[in-house]
């Protein structure tokens, strides 16, 4: 109209005027004021869409190099938290759903630590993109359920914090990233989405009877070795406007009106809010009111709950891979399927699948970790609890990586100083444990499997010893470990080594079971030998009282005068050889040793009850005498060296059992005599000050084959002759005997420190209970290999136990085989003798007493 009228007016003008040419002039004004305009707008569009590209151009770059900084770097970390039994082992019942909901809201802490964050916004934000997003994800590769978590490098201690708040025993490991993709495989994958408006809850697992996570592992579970799959959820904390939102929705249904019309009225944008301003409202008495059905109520009533807790903004990814298309759609089908569970029909939430057209974008962010806007939910961190959180107690569902044994912290009072026995690794912190020596001499028990490296330990321990310049005296039933501390033992310290090793037929040493340094030693070597013997034979069984009578009284005889003949070659012929017998009686001087065989034996029943006698005694005699390798050892009149000189001087006595080389027998009646000289070499130290005595360490591996009285006596009585044993075997049932505890016992009740590497079921219930409340039966059986549980003596305290790493023993010294051999040949030359001479003296010995 205004632009009609303006040429009606130039057109009468120009009627009225022929020189003046009213449209040319407009048309030219037209021209001059117009096209500027339109040329600066243009103008303006073209910069402003050239300075966008150039924005979002390096906004892209500056996003795509932000993750290069070390504190933008996100890292991965694989999370084990331990199993315990699903079921309840005092009442023999499922777990309650209570007990179900407890276990699952401690992972509430965990989410609520990420959204009690502040978000991220403003400029900086927008231009560099989030750094603060962190990705909790379940995949399972090789048949094998993982949890990991991924988290930028300046939060990762703060989130590894409240994971172990929440679980303390978990295991958090930082790896390298995992792949579940086939080179010639088919990956598919979706995005989850919410059904409806966020606010509106899903199911949690409040409203469930069970763990509603074991759906979605017992989907994973299917999954075969040539498959793998992952459900990511990528969050960060969201912005607290959302509260706002699903308050004013609650508080207008609250105020009667539909819940679906409080929606609408909520999610009215300015302009309809604007034009609602100027209709007129309704008289008070002429309002509508709606009251609300029960199932809109307790809609109203979760929309209340879901916004009274912390938020998080969330994208869903489920990732499979298999061997073909087929395949990998039923995979991803059976994940998202799953996720069905959580779906509240009609007055609720739940979740439908997105499949993006652009596949390679999905798994780009999934590869990636990246958040997509696009499919951004908000969900509290009750709904995320509900969907992701470490496997329960309870969690039946197969294949899971669980921490097979768990970890705890060493004390705050673990010795700087002293013996290394190993490391212990918590929470990624390594802690040197030492043991004081006074402690050690509150001796040490070891207990594990065969090849759980029981072995490599008190090598370990004897090689740091012998480094330290202490006395060091090792049994081993094997020969092995010899070899090992030979070789690392320091040319320093060759004249202290005495290698005893009876497979050496060439120059064998000389060990007499008779030989004895005063009168007390002398009844306690009888003993000795009597305890060796029942140990051996069972003479409760085979022998009974006649055995131990005869057998004491021919001992002590023979020992009455060393002189003329004092070696197991020579009890015999107390019992068979009448002359023998009387030559000796001629030169004994105690009353009683004489009364019982000139009174008792001889009276009572003559030779021919002695000649009934000599069988039950030679026969156990015979196995040693008759042997190769023990005849030369057992029947020289003189060992080869003073036990008590040895221990007292810090001596290094390495004994080489190899019972493949020298039979069982033979390997067990030797060490049961070693034990008993080096205990009573320890006990004649009464006459030493105490603060003159120094320490020596016993080591003896598979103790069990040489229990005797002399363990007992170590137990309870050698701490204060400084005496330090330290023993190490394979299970408890090795400690009794035909229902007789009192070794066990003794290992229990004297014993400070104690380590347990893997074991077995029977042993692991009772351990359970000295390592109690720390470790349990599961810790025990699944223990890893050179790893053990310690119960540390410290100041002659026991404070909680704790998981220690033993270092191999070339961390304390390098083998070196030409100053083994070379301390191996003097050892032989100092102490061993040739065995043709042997053999001869023992011929003439023989001679000469037969004449």
């Amino acid at each position: 109209m205004i632009w009609a009228t303006s040429t009606t007016y130039f057109d009468s003008a120009a009627t009225a005027n022929s020189g003046f040419d009213a449209r040319n002039w407009f048309s030219g004004m037209e021209s001059m004021e117009w096209r500027l305009p339109l040329t600066i707008f243009l103008v303006a569009v073209g910069v402003f869409v050239v300075l966008y590209l150039i924005i979002m151009l390096s906004r892209l770059y500056a996003r795509r190099h932000r993750l290069t900084p070390a504190q933008a770097r996100k890292v991965l970390l694989r999370v084990q938290v331990p199993k315990f039994l699903g079921k309840n082992t005092e009442s023999g019942q499922a777990p309650s759903a209570q007990q179900i909901q407890e276990a699952i809201s401690v992972t509430e802490n965990i989410f609520n630590a990420i959204g009690s964050l502040e978000a991220k916004k403003g400029l900086k934000t927008w231009w560099l993109g989030h750094d603060d997003e962190v990705g909790f994800e379940v995949v399972v590769k090789n048949s094998i359920i993982y949890f990991y978590v991924s988290v930028p490098k300046y939060l990762q201690n703060y989130l590894e914090e409240q994971i172990h708040a929440q679980h303390p025993y978990a295991l958090i490991e930082e790896i390298d990233d995992y792949n579940i993709f086939q080179p010639t495989g088919v990956a598919l994958g979706a995005y989850l989405k919410y059904v409806k408006d966020y606010i509106y809850p899903i199911r949690s697992y409040k409203k469930m009877e069970g763990d509603p996570m074991n759906s979605l592992l017992n989907a994973l579970s299917k999954f075969d070795t040539e498959s793998g799959g992952a459900i990511q959820m990528i969050f960060r904390s969201a912005d607290g406007a959302w509260h706002k939102r699903s308050t004013k929705v609650a508080s207008l249904a609250h105020q009667g009106k539909k819940l679906e019309d409080a929606f609408a009225e909520v999610n009215k944008g300015p302009i309809a809010s604007f034009f609602d301003w100027f209709k007129k409202e309704k008289k008070d008495g002429e309002k509508d009111t709606y009251r609300l059905t029960s199932k809109e109520d307790e809609a109203v009533k979760g929309i209340e709950e879901k916004t009274s807790k912390a938020g998080l903004d969330v994208n869903i990814r489920v990732v499979v891979s298999a061997a073909n298309k087929s395949l990998a759609e039923q995979r991803l089908n059976d994940l998202l399927n799953a996720f069905n569970l959580f779906n509240i029909y009609e007055y609720g939430n739940g979740f439908k699948a997105e499949k993006p057209s652009r596949l390679d974008s999905l798994m780009n962010k999934f590869i990636f970790r990246e958040f997509d806007e696009g499919y951004k939910m908000l969900m509290n961190i009750e709904e995320m609890a509900s969907i992701f959180h470490f496997p329960l107690a309870f969690t039946d569902a197969p294949n899971i990586d669980w921490l097979l044994s768990k970890k705890a912290p060493a004390p705050l009072n673990t010795p700087t100083d002293g013996l290394l026995l190993g490391e212990n690794e918590y929470r990624g912190r390594l802690t040197p444990i030492h043991i004081k020596p006074a402690d050690r001499r509150r001796h040490m028990y070891v207990i594990g499997m065969t090849g759980v490296g029981k072995s490599v330990f008190l090598e370990g321990l004897a090689i740091q010893d012998i480094l330290a310049g202490r006395g060091v005296c090792f049994i081993d039933p094997h020969g092995d470990a010899i070899d090992t501390i030979l070789a690392r033992t320091p040319k320093e310290r060759a004249d202290d080594v005495i290698l005893f090793d009876p497979s050496d037929l060439d120059r064998p040493m000389s060990l007499n079971l008779f030989e004895f340094d005063s009168t007390a030693q002398r009844t306690m070597a009888v003993n000795e030998l009597l305890a060796i013997f029942d140990k051996l034979y069972d003479l409760k069984s085979t022998g009974g009282p006649m055995f131990e009578q005869y057998f004491r009284n021919a001992a002590l005889l023979m020992m009455e005068d060393p002189e003329s003949g004092n070696t197991i070659l020579d009890l015999p012929r107390i019992l068979a050889d009448d002359d023998y017998r009387q030559m000796k009686l001629s030169k004994a001087k105690d009353e009683e040793i004489k009364n019982f065989w000139i009174k008792q034996a001889q009276k009572a029943g003559g030779e021919a009850s002695l000649q009934n006698i000599v069988p039950y005694i030679t026969s156990k005699l015979t196995t040693f005498i008759s042997n190769d390798y023990m005849r030369p050892i057992i029947a020289q009149q003189k060992s080869s060296f003073n036990f008590a000189e040895a221990v007292n001087s810090n001596k290094i006595i390495l004994v080489k059992l190899s019972k493949g080389l020298i039979g069982s027998m033979n390997a067990d009646l030797l060490g049961m005599i070693v034990i008993g000289k080096i205990l009573m070499a320890v006990l004649s130290r009464a006459s030493i000050p105490e603060d003159q005595r120094t320490d020596y360490y016993l080591y003896i591996d598979e103790f069990q084959n040489f229990l005797t009285d002399s363990i007992e006596v170590i137990l309870s009585e050698a701490r204060k002759y400084k005496l330090n044993l330290i023993v190490a075997h394979q299970y408890i049932g090795q400690l009794i005997n035909k229902g007789d505890t009192r070794f066990k016992d003794a290992i229990f009740g004297n014993v400070g420190t104690k380590v347990a590497f893997r074991i077995g079921v029977e042993d692991s219930e009772f351990l359970a209970k000295e390592f109690a409340p720390v470790f349990n039966e599961s810790d025990f059986l699944n223990c890893p290999k050179a790893t053990c549980y310690t119960k540390l003596l410290i100041d002659n305290a026991n404070p909680p136990p704790f998981n220690m790493k033993v270092p191999y023993y070339d961390k304390y010294a390098t083998a070196n085989p030409k100053i083994a051999m070379a301390i191996r040949e003097l050892s032989r030359l100092k102490y061993g003798r040739d065995r043709a001479i042997i053999e001869e003296e023992i011929r003439q010995k023989q001679l000469n007493l037969d004449l």
